[in-house]
């Protein structure tokens, strides 16, 4: 790639491990589908045991796939507690855990929109959700560039330069070019660049977070800027949900359920992003030193993807019934 991200940073790119594509993929399908469940189905009968249909119903099975992920998040927390997270977990994972979780949440909020959504106007000057969302993928690509840059200039001596940026660096990322597309193909875009980052950053040491930097001209490190990546993010969601309120466009019931399931998937993934499928593949130890229930990070992915897509199969039918 002919990328400031990628030529100024030490490789290789870690990529996403299968176990995370694969329970990514599931929560996503089953998001895509649960948005066509209409509100005045969520108390149709769902049988979500054989034989127990009396107190569960098409709603609780929204809230069962929430639990379900937080089931997942909460023995991964469990087995490391014993077992550690791996050497090659460096220190700047559990920073870039926020921006992980933060992807989540956004994309939950916007999956509901669609074009017109995007594109109405809130009137008074403001962003449409199309621009702010133009903004957040072309922060991203700009943080990626510029957080390379810092990287690669390093503890050098001299004053701090007043801003990053050389001859090396392309002009900034257009905005506009950023918001082109439907929702799906802009947020595919920022999943992009997420990993990208991800996998070139993960691996920092604590000298490389110490390195002097600036943010908005201020004086900072780069474990600042790597910080500040889940804060845009947010930032942002909650600007994306002022617009829809100026615009008159709420949420209903149904939008606001996959938005908790949502942002329980990201909690989730924030746990294992930027690990290597040798990594969640690490076999838990139960506190005697056996074997624990869970099996492995991966296990529990693996059939964390299985049961949501189980589920969202089940709810769909149920509410179709």
């Amino acid at each position: 790639m002919d990328d400031p991200l990628i030529e100024l940073t030490r490789g290789p790119t870690l990529p996403v491990a299968a176990p995370i594509v694969a329970i990514r993929q599931a929560t996503l399908s089953a998001i895509t589908d649960l948005l066509t469940i209409p509100d005045s189905r969520l108390e149709a009968a769902w049988e979500w045991r054989t034989g127990f249909v009396e107190n569960t119903d098409v709603r609780y099975g929204f809230y069962r796939i929430h639990e379900r992920l937080e089931e997942a998040a909460a023995a991964i927390v469990r087995g490391r507690a014993t077992t550690g997270d791996g050497a090659d977990v460096g220190p700047a994972v559990p920073i870039l855990a926020s921006a992980m979780a933060a992807r989540w949440e956004l994309r939950a909020a916007i999956a509901p929109l669609r074009t017109h959504d995007l594109d109405a106007d809130p009137g008074g000057g403001e962003w449409t959700v199309r621009q702010t969302l133009g903004h957040i993928v072309g922060s991203q690509r700009g943080y990626g560039w510029f957080n390379a840059w810092w990287l690669a200039r390093g503890h050098a001596p001299g004053p701090l330069p007043a801003q990053a940026g050389d001859a090396r660096m392309p002009p900034d990322p257009d905005e506009d070019q950023e918001a082109l597309g439907h929702p799906g193909e802009i947020l595919a875009r920022f999943d992009d660049l997420l990993d990208i980052a991800a996998g070139r950053f993960g691996g920092l040491t604590e000298d490389d977070l110490g390195i002097p930097a600036r943010w908005s001209g201020v004086p900072v490190d780069l474990r600042f800027r790597m910080g500040r990546l889940g804060s845009h993010i947010r930032e942002h969601t909650i600007q994306v949900d002022k617009t829809l309120a100026m615009t008159g466009r709420s949420a209903n019931e149904v939008e606001r359920l996959v938005r908790l399931i949502g942002t329980s998937y990201g909690r989730l993934e924030s746990l294992v992003f930027a690990r290597s499928e040798a990594a969640l593949d690490q076999p838990f130890a139960a506190r005697d030193g056996s074997a624990a229930r869970d099996g492995s990070a991966a296990r529990v992915l693996e059939s964390g993807a299985d049961e949501v897509r189980g589920l969202a199969a089940s709810i769909g039918q149920a509410a179709a019934a």
